[in-house]
């Protein structure tokens, strides 16, 4: 499993707002500027991401986006569902599916669906204000005289 470039776009564009200020706005231009992400592409990125309630959007002079929530209570799992729909390992972990032909009897359907909620306990677990913390953490002792300007 690999996730996509759209849902690793967002999750770059979620922590670069997660890092501002929280009165802060920040344009798409300026997030897809800085986080190396194609306008076009970013700007369905950013509606996935409203319609999800992760983030929010204003136009105008006083214009931008900024998240929805605290970045504490805001995970990698909720981007990356938001983006890519629930985190599916093989056809067989799908909610709700009957995909695979072998039924009651795969001998691996354990060992998919073990390895699938393992992957998305440590993804809910994983929030974005976890994840600036030890960014920030890590510019003091790598850094110290760029930690006013993280990006």
């Amino acid at each position: 499993m690999q996730i996509t470039r759209q849902a690793d776009y967002a999750l770059r564009a979620m922590i670069y707002l997660a890092l501002l200020d929280p009165s802060q706005r920040a344009s798409t231009s300026q997030i897809a500027e800085q986080q190396h992400i194609p306008p076009s592409f970013l700007a369905k990125i950013i509606s996935q991401l409203s319609i999800a309630g992760l983030i929010h959007t204003s136009r105008g002079a006083r214009g931008g986006v900024s998240l929805a929530r605290n970045p504490h209570e805001i995970t990698v799992l909720d981007v990356v569902e938001a983006i890519d729909g629930p985190i599916a390992l093989n056809m067989c972990t799908n909610a709700g599916t009957t995909d695979c032909p072998l039924g009651p009897n795969c001998v691996l359907h354990s060992v998919w669906a073990d390895a699938q909620a393992n992957l998305v306990a440590r993804l809910r677990q994983a929030t974005f204000g976890q994840i600036i913390t030890q960014k920030q953490s890590l510019q003091k002792i790598f850094e110290p005289e760029k930690l006013a300007t993280v990006h």
